[in-house]
């Protein structure tokens, strides 16, 4: 019988919650993102909308939850 093979995990996320209540507005949940030990970058959670800082990048893209699921639609079933 052949053996299975263990992937090398890639990429790994660590969560920040500030306030275990994210009704409230200025609390949210942020997620350091990195692959192979290198930041990819930084997901900030609320209840308005998400940020996401790249590796690079000094200021945060906002991104409000409508256009955020139309982004996850369009890449998920490529329409």
């Amino acid at each position: 019988m052949a053996k299975k093979r263990t992937k090398e995990q890639v990429h790994a996320v660590k969560a920040f919650l500030r306030v275990p209540e994210l009704t409230k507005a200025g609390y949210s949940l942020l997620l350091a993102i990195s692959a192979h030990d290198e930041k990819i970058g930084t997901l900030e959670i609320g209840q308005g909308s998400l940020y996401w800082t790249g590796r690079f990048r000094k200021k945060s893209k906002r991104i409000d939850w409508s256009r955020f699921a139309d982004m996850m639609d369009k890449l998920a079933y490529k329409s």
